[in-house]
């Protein structure tokens, strides 16, 4: 059987002093009401997810993504309930539904466009990355309360860290020097290191506190090599996490197949040649007729048949989940064991994921927008950045000056308040500044 839990784990930084009356919930369950409740959640519904938000009314955007990650996330949770009963006790559906429906809230505006722009604007301010920015608009911005964000259990914080490490440990060494201008800026030289802001470690020791040193330093261990960016990477996360992430993935890369193909995005031929046959020369977990079947589905035009399809992936790769053994946490109960695929279902999850990055992400109709999105994200941060407290809305004025009071640059605040708006917000703000003979304002009294 699975070692109890430290009661630690359910602990939060504030300790509340007001219960509602009569109330019978979890604490996972009030973890996940407060993310539901949030205004960071509900602006997902107009960010962009892999295609621009208003381009058509069909795909996903970042909030249907996260609802259709935390359906997974519970399925994927019932499969290893059976397989690994030891562990049910551990398996809680409310905890995971709520670190998927949170998982995108730290992502800003045009996609990745938008989180190249804010880290080359924070290159020398602790750089800018989503899955960062979420811990930190949990644990500290969303205002549930005054200085703890949601307030959050402390495994739930866990849970969503999928890189424990701060920006300090894992960024590549050295400064490189901005670019030219703003146009000229490539995307490839400005990839975010992974992990959280150095101005959250406490929050994050806050965190770790039930680890004794030596299990801290294991959980935090680095991988041997940097990755291509040049950058460091973690090596483990919380089996929580690894459940979480796992449902971010099949989500993503099945969901955003759909959406491309019923839009016209990618063809029959290209899924043959990019996924069906490296499937077969690498181990599938279908036989040839399958794929032959369900390729027939997924590009025909009765959309039953496309749905069926989509279904069966999905399927596939949830009831292949299985646990494998994290050694730098052995023995940590949480830690010592992460959710994974059977080899030929990651191999099979791998080769989507690579499909809809080349076929899909990388296509130059979107790179296009994610370009438009990117300068927009920088232009904004400059002019706020050029006179804070004349142009950043007076509560945000009022937390940036509090910043510098505490010999800080600002800048971090500047980065939270582009990295919370929607597609359609930033480009409306963007539109009023910069453009002659638009906006007024009351307009831009409702926007602000």
């Amino acid at each position: 059987m699975s070692k109890p839990l430290s009661p630690l784990w359910l602990e939060r930084r504030y300790q509340e002093n007001k219960q509602r009356q009569d109330d019978q919930r979890s604490p996972f369950q009030r973890d996940k009401a407060r993310v539901l409740h949030s205004a960071a959640f509900r602006r997902l519904q107009a960010k962009t997810q892999v295609l621009g938000v208003g381009m058509n009314d069909f795909y996903r955007t970042r909030l249907t993504h996260s609802l259709e990650a935390s359906q997974i996330g519970t399925a994927l949770n019932a499969q290893l309930r059976i397989k690994f009963p030891d562990i049910a006790p551990l398996l809680d559906d409310q905890l995971i539904e709520t670190l998927c429906l949170a998982h995108d809230i730290g992502h800003p505006p045009f996609g990745h466009g938008g989180e190249v722009a804010l880290n080359y604007m924070m290159r020398e301010h602790g750089g800018f990355e989503g899955n960062g920015q979420t811990f930190r608009i949990l644990s500290r911005l969303e205002p549930y309360t005054q200085d703890y964000g949601m307030n959050l259990t402390r495994r739930t914080l866990l849970g969503i860290l999928k890189y424990p490490v701060s920006h300090r440990q894992v960024a590549r060494p050295g400064q490189q020097g901005p670019a030219a201008s703003f146009r000229q800026l490539k995307a490839s030289d400005w990839q975010p290191a992974k992990s959280i802001f150095d101005d959250d470690e406490p929050i994050l020791d806050w965190v770790l506190a039930p680890l004794a040193e030596t299990e801290r330093q294991a959980f935090q261990s680095l991988k041997p090599h940097p990755d291509a960016s040049g950058h460091r990477r973690s090596r483990c996360k919380s089996l929580d996490c690894s459940i979480m992430e796992l449902a971010d993935d099949i989500a993503y890369s099945v969901h955003d197949l759909e959406d491309a193909i019923v839009l016209g995005i990618v063809q029959a031929a290209r899924w043959q040649a990019q996924v069906v046959e490296p499937l077969m020369a690498q181990g599938s977990p279908f036989t040839s007729e399958q794929l032959g079947r369900l390729s027939d589905d997924l590009f025909c035009h009765e959309h039953h048949r496309r749905k069926d399809a989509i279904g069966t992936l999905v399927n596939a790769l949830i009831t292949s989940v299985t646990l494998v053994e994290q050694p730098q946490a052995a023995g940590l109960p949480l830690l010592s064991q992460i959710a994974r695929l059977r080899a030929e279902h990651h191999t099979l999850l791998k080769v989507l994921k690579a499909f809809v990055l080349t076929d899909v992400i990388r296509k130059p109709e979107v790179q296009l927008l994610e370009f438009k999105g990117q300068q927009m994200v920088m232009e904004l941060f400059e002019a706020f950045a050029s006179d804070p407290q004349r142009l950043l809305p007076s509560a945000t004025a009022r937390r940036w000056q509090e910043n510098q009071a505490e010999g800080h640059s600002g800048n971090r605040v500047i980065a939270d308040y582009l990295s919370g708006m929607t597609d359609e917000f930033a480009a409306r703000l963007h539109e009023n500044l910069f453009t002659p003979r638009s906006g007024n304002l009351f307009e831009l009294q409702s926007r602000m």
